[in-house]
């Protein structure tokens, strides 16, 4: 009786908490000693419930009993230990498996602080597939959120970005003091991989040299103190996607994606229609990568609007549903530096995040002018910083001010005037650094006045009309969080 009070009281706090204190019953919960205790509680009361019933059994003597009287009382006893044992027992495996994952996949150490009331945090979509050496990092943003509030700023960093220019106080300032600008092998995605190689040494007591020179890399670009990074592997992004149940998302024009070739046909091009879409793991991978007959701006706002859905769907129900399977799909998909002590925090502040629409910038095209300006190529940082400061005081209601992070990154750089494009090309995109007009018009209905259709748009292809799916693509950046 004394244990069946103690943990009904104990149940009636986690309640009580789980209402006013959220934040600190998941600061309490994210701590690996209490994910221990608790498993060892749990396996304890399962055993203790389960002798109990069995010692209920021989008090009763269940054979001095009438014949229908034993069977229906016994059946009952064991059906209740079973449940009570049973619930037990599985509550103690799902607590262990999070605390492995934990232990996993995040770091150790104190807890990071706010910086001016923020969390700037770099988010890395790497992919490291046979086919190539190393990790390539492919997608780059930075997540900057109010500390407070919640309210999010999804800033984008293109691939393809040059010149990109190194926080102060990096060990990489020194080897490019103006910037990472030696021409077309030196763009922003490359950062990883150049350091990987050839300056691991400069961050001795990194695990990831590569990710913290991206991140120095992003700070010094952004003029936003990153205090920590994710990696995102796109080998395991499908599994995340498929373990939360889906993702859904409103798309505004057709994208295209490789699958199997068409019946009596080369071509092996296939598209998601208009309209909202609940993507298995592998169709999200398809849409957020895909950048045929457009550009990469194109599929980076794409991946804008897949992460804020992700953030927006990955609700605290959906975590105790499918517990298990995200903490499986977790440990494949992530690495991170961001410390255990801080988990609980930030599930909070996600928390928080999913109730309000993210602010999006991408530092290139169309934030900053049109593809044709090749902005990314030649970056005007003064701008990018005011622009980002900006951004953050409408957010918070204050006035814009320049912060002294971002003043100094901005001195002694001088931004170039980027060349204007003279040739449109709106086929498919063959050359992945290649920077395209983007058409401004995008046609909804065949020649004959009948709608678009997945069979018109692979005939296009197979006629060699690239130059029109160009055009019924060019609004396929345009997606949303339903």
């Amino acid at each position: 009786m004394r244990v069946t009070m103690v943990c009904w009281g104990l149940l009636i706090v986690i309640l009580l908490a789980a209402l006013l204190k959220r934040d600190w019953l998941l600061n309490i919960f994210a701590q690996p000693w209490v994910q221990l205790a608790t498993t060892v509680a749990l396996i304890v009361l399962a055993a203790g419930w389960l002798l109990m019933f069995l010692n209920t059994l021989a008090i009763i003597r269940p054979k001095y009993l009438a014949p229908g009287a034993r069977i229906g009382l016994t059946a009952t006893l064991l059906v209740v230990a079973l449940g009570i044992t049973g619930s037990m027992s599985y509550g103690a495996f799902v607590m262990n498996k999070g605390r492995e994952t934990i232990s996993n996949v995040f770091s150790s150490g104190p807890a990071i602080k706010a910086v001016d009331g923020r969390y700037n945090i770099a988010v890395f979509g790497a992919d490291s597939g046979a086919n190539r050496e190393g990790i390539r990092t492919d997608s780059m943003s930075l997540i900057s959120v109010d500390a407070k509030t919640g309210k999010s700023l999804l800033i984008s960093i293109p691939r393809n970005m040059q010149n990109a220019r190194f926080s102060d106080d990096s060990p990489l300032r020194a080897v490019y003091p103006n910037g990472f600008n030696c021409g077309d092998e030196c763009l922003f995605n490359a950062i990883y991989r150049d350091t990987t190689d050839n300056h691991a040494e400069l961050y001795p007591n990194s695990a990831d040299p590569g990710a913290e020179a991206t991140m120095d890399a992003i700070e010094g670009s952004t003029g936003l103190k990153v205090q920590g990074y994710v990696m995102i592997d796109m080998a395991g992004f499908a599994g995340f996607i498929n373990a939360m149940g889906g993702v859904t998302v409103d798309s505004g024009g057709w994208v295209p994606y490789n699958g199997k070739a068409w019946p009596n046909s080369s071509v092996n091009t296939h598209w998601f229609s208009p309209g909202v879409h609940t993507f298995t793991g592998k169709q999200a991978l398809w849409f957020a990568r895909s950048r045929d007959f457009t550009t990469d701006y194109h599929r980076i706002a794409r991946q804008q609007c897949l992460q804020q859905a992700m953030i927006k769907q990955f609700s605290p129900q959906t975590l105790l549903t499918r517990f298990t399977d995200i903490m499986d799909a977790g440990e494949e998909l992530v690495r991170t530096d961001i410390p255990q002590q801080q988990l609980g925090s930030f599930l909070n502040l996600a928390n928080k995040a999913r109730e309000t629409p993210f602010e999006r910038l991408t530092l290139g095209a169309p934030d900053f002018g049109s593809a044709a300006d090749k902005f990314s190529t030649y970056p005007d940082f003064d701008k990018i910083h005011t622009r980002i400061q900006s951004l953050i005081a409408e957010e918070s209601g204050t006035t814009a001010a320049p912060s002294s992070k971002s003043a100094k990154a901005s001195a002694g750089s001088s931004a170039s005037s980027a060349p204007k494009s003279t040739t449109s090309d709106t086929g498919r995109n063959t050359e992945p650094d290649k920077i395209v007009e983007e058409p401004t018009d995008s046609p909804t209905a065949q020649p004959d006045g009948s709608a678009l259709s997945e069979e018109y748009l692979v005939t296009l292809e197979q006629i060699g009309r690239t130059d029109l799916l160009g055009e019924i693509a060019a609004n396929n950046n345009d997606c949303s969080v339903p």
